[in-house]
Order: C-alpha cells, then sequence, then structure tokens
C-alpha cells in the first residue's frame, strides 16, 4: 500500500511538472510578444516626433518620384519602415535611416512579416552622418528647418536624384511637382508630397560659337547672358532649355561640357559648349 501510494505520488509530481513547463512554454512567447516595442504617434525622437505617414501618400510618393527595381532608395528618418517596405516590395534597393533603436527593430520585424525581410535594410543612425550619396530616390517626412539643413548635401548629389518630402518643403527651392494624396484614397491628415529633381551645376561661362555665356543658377533655374542678349531657362536634371534673343537653345549638360540644339525660327543647329 506505501509502495503503491509514494508511486502515485511520484507520477503526480512529475505530471505536474510536465504540465508547468509545457504552460510556461506556451506563455513564453506571448510575454515576449507582449513587451516587443509599440510605437505611439507623437512620441520623441532625435529631432522631431514621430507621425506615420499614410500608406497612400507612401504610395503617392515613390510613384512620382518614379522609383523602379534599378532605384537605390533612401528613406531619412524611416520610423515603422513602411516607405521602405513598399520600395523593397517594387523591388528597389532600400534603405531606411533611423535614429530610435526600437523602431529600427520594429522595422526589421515589419520587414519579415511583409516578405522583404532580405531586400529591405534598416540602419541605426542619424540622418546627418549617413552617407546617402549613393541614393537616387530619397524620401522624406522632416520638419522645413531640418529639410533646409539637408539641403546642400542634397544639391550635391548626382543631377537626376528625386527626393520626396511628406507635407514640408526645402525652403526657398521650389518644388518641380506638388500632389495630394485624397481621403478617398485614405489619408486624412499630412496628404501632400513635394517632389524635387536635382540640378545639374551650369553657374559660370561658357564658349559658345555665338560668343560667351554666362550663367547664373537658382536651383533648377538659371538667368544670365549671351553676348548683348538676356538669358533665361530652366534645368531638369542635366537637361537645360533656356532662350536667348529670340532663339531656344537645348542641351545636356556633362561636367563642364554642353551639347545641344540652337532653334531660331525655322532652323535648327547643333552647339557645343564648355565652361572656363
Amino acid at each position: 500500500m506505501q509502495a503503491s501510494l509514494l508511486f502515485s505520488r511520484i507520477v503526480m509530481t512529475a505530471f505536474v511538472s510536465i504540465f508547468a513547463a509545457s504552460a510556461f512554454a506556451q506563455a513564453t512567447p506571448a510575454r515576449k510578444k507582449a513587451d516587443e516595442f509599440t510605437p505611439s504617434v507623437g512620441q520623441e525622437g532625435k529631432d522631431v516626433v514621430w507621425v506615420p505617414t499614410s500608406q497612400a501618400l507612401v504610395n503617392r510618393m515613390l510613384d512620382m518620384a518614379k522609383l523602379t527595381a534599378s532605384d537605390v532608395h533612401f528613406d531619412l528618418g524611416s520610423g515603422d519602415g513602411r516607405t521602405v517596405i513598399t520600395a523593397a516590395k517594387r523591388g528597389a534597393n532600400a534603405t531606411g535611416v533611423e535614429y530610435n533603436p526600437n523602431m529600427v527593430a520594429l522595422s526589421k520585424r515589419n520587414a519579415q512579416k511583409e516578405g522583404v525581410g532580405d531586400k529591405a535594410k534598416f540602419i541605426q543612425g542619424d540622418i546627418f552622418e549617413t552617407d546617402f550619396s549613393k541614393a537616387t530616390v530619397i524620401t522624406l517626412f522632416l520638419l522645413p528647418e531640418l529639410n533646409v539643413k539637408l539641403r546642400p548635401k542634397i544639391l550635391d548629389m548626382k543631377p537626376g536624384t528625386r527626393v520626396v518630402s511628406n507635407s514640408f518643403t526645402m525652403g526657398d527651392w521650389q518644388a518641380d511637382q506638388t500632389q495630394n494624396a485624397t481621403e478617398k484614397e485614405g489619408c486624412q491628415s499630412y496628404c501632400t508630397a513635394y517632389l524635387w529633381i536635382v540640378p545639374a551645376k551650369v553657374e559660370g561661362k561658357w564658349k559658345l560659337p555665338s560668343g560667351e555665356l554666362a550663367l547664373k543658377q537658382t536651383y533648377q533655374n538659371v538667368t544670365g547672358t549671351l553676348g548683348a542678349e538676356q538669358v533665361k531657362g530652366t534645368l531638369k536634371a542635366d537637361e537645360i532649355t533656356f532662350t536667348a534673343g529670340g532663339a531656344q537653345y537645348t542641351g545636356k549638360v556633362s561636367g563642364n561640357t554642353m551639347t545641344g540644339t540652337m532653334k531660331s525660327g525655322s532652323n535648327t543647329t547643333p552647339f557645343t559648349a564648355s565652361r572656363s
């Protein structure tokens, strides 16, 4: 009887131990999941508070940038990673730069859930100290003064680099394009996107067959003189168009060389200019 009772107690103890271990194993993932970081709208950041960009505006911003699988995309201040994840889904080489390590970890989890964990990259760092010089597309959701602080670095990038900002401008650098996502699309607030295309640098004196072309540049706008004639024109990436003395010049800039055509009346002739 005593042996039987002892055996029963041993069995019961083993059963309780197994049950407790099983319950602990089931509870542990739940506790870990409960402990995962959850961001809150308006939470403090290094430079700005966090407000998520609506998916409708994310889509609109990447559409405006004409992002493709051949692009290198950087999102400066990437938050929960949704813009980077969307860019990665479109096949781009996409990287987010975010100062908050908890947001970086969250972004990586979100990328895994969306099936682009191997394509969407996230860097924990300061956007003002990060090298994004190889980007062909940059997205932002920063305050105007931060955009202006980044502006000199952006203007030194390769002509044709596309920059899209959620809601906030670049000071006196006028946007090349502005679009709005609608409430019908699911955007409730911060629904305006601004696009800038980095222009080539053309300021200086150029030698043309018809005389000296002296250009002054303010972002994508150019003014100056060609001999005694006044010049006014615009830049789109490395493409320049300007008028002088009733003639229209259309050309392409590559460093200190400009090649294109000059149209005057019904006559069109090629031209080449070099900058001294």
